[in-house]
């Protein structure tokens, strides 16, 4: 397969969110009971829910039981700044049409910032979730789906503390900071000029520092191994990640864990960071590790930066 030209990937870039924008005007209303609900593979369609508290299309039915095709629910974990309404308005209606039930939570709040708070609060907070679900569809364990920091340190320091290995079953990753965030170099930057992180945090909250490498935080996570027995993990990256630098910094070690990039699935995926959670591709590799006994191989077509597809 001929690779697209760096004048290409830059034309790309350029046109591809005034597009997409076109694309996002024509979203469909929301299905019937009785029909699938519609899947927008475009984050500008999911940009409304940002300014949002209610959740995602298809989730939070509390009175949903778990079938015995998908025994387990899943619980969806945001990234940083991210609400769960922006981060998975694609993810979750896939999930519900797919025979799930689904389920998501706003966690760190900071100001008005959701997901910025210091992290084994926000842990906590998950935990307290974790409980609500499994008491509501009689299941013992669930399944975590989370993106960025919602897919790695939070939901980790949740099984590795605070009891959550007991309890679920696959943390599936979507460009996770397990190793830390260093967005392109800013991280070092402000080793560079400290006196910036005491504003970052008042204004931003700490969870930003503390996903910087080397931090205290992600130090205590992964000293004595990056897995907790019993869970299965799987982490899908992108070689175009400009927030988990390098990105091969999201992958993890240990038993029972499968590290994926999309771009070695598919050359024309140029998603980064932000819009994995919008990509046809990454989405399908999350679909087969909740269910690999039916695992279906994803279909390669471009995937724009910033936007998904």
């Amino acid at each position: 397969m001929p690779r697209t030209s760096r004048r290409s990937w830059r034309r790309i870039a350029i046109l591809g969110p005034a597009l997409a924008a076109l694309a996002a005007f024509s979203v469909p209303g929301p299905a019937s009971a009785d029909t699938p609900l519609p899947v927008v593979y475009n984050s500008l369609a999911g940009l409304p829910g940002q300014f949002s508290s209610a959740p995602p299309p298809g989730a939070n039915d509390f009175s949903c039981k778990p079938s015995a095709a998908h025994p387990r629910p899943v619980v969806l974990v945001e990234g940083t700044s991210a609400t769960m309404a922006l981060n998975f308005n694609a993810i979750s209606p896939l999930l519900k049409n797919n025979g799930y039930c689904v389920f998501a939570l706003n966690y760190g709040g900071y100001g008005v910032l959701t997901a910025t708070g210091d992290i084994p609060t926000s842990a906590g907070q998950l935990a307290a979730f974790v409980d609500k679900v499994l008491a509501a569809t009689g299941s013992d364990k669930v399944d975590l789906v989370g993106h960025s920091q919602g897919g790695g340190v939070t939901p980790r320091w949740y099984l590795k503390f605070l009891g959550g290995a007991a309890k679920v079953a696959n943390l599936v990753g979507l460009a996770p900071s397990n190793h830390g965030a260093s967005v392109s170099g800013f991280a070092d930057l402000l080793k560079t000029f400290p006196f910036l992180q005491v504003p970052l945090d008042a204004l931003a909250g700490p969870a930003w520092a503390q996903q910087a490498p080397g931090s205290a935080v992600l130090t205590k996570l992964n000293t004595g191994g990056d897995t907790m027995p019993g869970v299965r993990y799987t982490v899908i990256a992108t070689k175009y990640d400009q927030v988990v630098t390098p990105y091969r910094s999201t992958y993890l070690t240990g038993p029972d864990v499968t590290n994926i990039t999309v771009q070695d699935l598919c050359e024309q995926d140029y998603t980064e960071h932000l819009a994995i959670a919008y990509d046809h591709v990454a989405l399908r590799v999350m679909l087969n590790s909740l269910d690999p006994a039916h695992a279906v191989q994803p279909v390669c077509s471009q995937v724009l930066p910033l936007i998904g597809g």
